[in-house]
């Protein structure tokens, strides 16, 4: 296994200088191209919401494997943002500071100053297309098909899956589109998983690739990875994760996503044993008119071996969810949704005011904005 990860050290090392010898010419062979004024551009978001969970658990936090809206029986924040972006043919740099429940939840292992730090980063073209870029800086996960910005999503709340693989990446990534712009490769090296400050005694960087096929204009497959690990290096177990999933626009009125979440870790450091976890997720949604939409959720998270969410009993953490959403969007601006969702397991698995359940059931409605 340690010939691997110095094969992919010596192979990013090569890439590197390859890439930095091509970003040299250009900058030297500049046009008038460069002399242009860039774009800038101020965007904002705001996403409110409310939760009511049936257990009633005693705690502040309804799921500790939920970071979104995950609040019982108060209105609160989910997530505010305000987005500097700057664009120019040849470079782009975007500035994003952020706040909420959602931040308080996922950004708690950063140090304070960097945990509201939603993007900062700073791109160059390095070739005279435009269509292959270098991108240095904090800036958003290139795994799975959800983003924090829940109106991007077809659901108010985030599949399983999504929540417990990362949100965002700090690092430098090179990103290349075809010409036809039905392929785009990405290849990054990053701090670790979901860290924007590396951990503390950890000595190796991370590694994650992306390709994304757009075969025709209402598909999109995707493919996402990451090689690294979350240790120290006293213990260091290596992570390897896949992430598949496929986006298709069946008609006017449906549209399908479906998802799969496949990981491996190390036992201990140095093991040939490895444990694994893995969700599929399947989303559809019917657009009834210009302003009403319904989706629907299908997902499972199966995680045994407590990798990367720990089971409250014995057994490991396999829990199927369902979930049914409602969208009213009388502006392109404005979103009120109304999402009902059951969580249940053969296991256990969820507090309430009296014990364990086998089943946990919310129902919760948002209001987001954005400009």
């Amino acid at each position: 296994m340690k010939y691997l990860i110095f094969y992919q050290i010596s192979l990013i090392t090569k890439l590197i200088s390859i890439l930095l010898s091509v970003l040299i010419f250009n900058l030297n062979a500049q046009d008038s191209t460069w002399s242009k004024t860039p774009t800038i551009n101020f965007s904002g978001f705001l996403d409110v919401f409310y939760v009511y969970d049936f257990n009633k658990p005693a705690e502040k936090y309804r799921q500790t494997f939920l970071y979104n809206h995950n609040r019982h029986n108060e209105f609160n924040l989910n997530l505010g943002i305000i987005k500097l972006a700057l664009n120019h043919k040849k470079y782009r740099s975007n500035l994003a500071f952020h706040t909420g429940t959602y931040v308080n939840d996922n950004y708690a292992k950063e140090p304070l100053l960097l945990k509201f730090i939603a993007e900062a980063a700073i791109g160059l073209s390095i070739n005279k297309k435009n269509n292959w870029w270098i991108d240095v800086g904090i800036f958003p996960s290139h795994i799975g098909f959800e983003s924090a910005i829940s109106t991007d999503n077809l659901t108010m709340t985030r599949s399983i899956l999504a929540e417990n693989s990362p949100y965002f990446f700090a690092g430098v990534k090179s990103t290349y589109n075809s010409k036809n712009k039905k392929i785009e490769v990405n290849a990054s090296i990053l701090n670790g998983w979901q860290r924007i400050e590396r951990v503390a005694g950890s000595s190796i960087p991370a590694f994650g690739t992306q390709l994304k096929w757009t075969p025709f204009e209402k598909i999109l497959v995707n493919w996402s990875t990451f090689v690294g690990s979350d240790d120290v290096d006293s213990i260091r177990r290596m992570r390897y994760f896949n992430n598949v999933y496929a986006q298709i626009q069946a008609s006017k009125k449906w549209k399908v996503i479906t998802g799969f979440d496949y990981g491996i870790q190390q036992d201990s450091k140095g093991s040939t044993k490895y444990n694994q976890w893995w969700s599929p997720v399947l989303i559809g949604q019917y657009c009834m008119n210009e302003s009403w939409k319904l989706a629907l959720r299908v997902e499972k998270y199966c995680d045994k071996d407590g990798i990367m969410i720990e089971s409250i009993t014995n057994n490991g953490f396999d829990v199927n969810s369902f979930s049914l959403n409602t969208d009213f969007t009388p502006n392109p601006a404005i979103m009120w949704r109304i999402e009902t969702r059951l969580f249940q397991s053969e296991n256990k698995e969820f507090k309430t005011t009296n014990g364990l359940s086998n089943y946990n059931f919310i129902i919760g409605t948002s209001i987001a904005l954005k400009i």
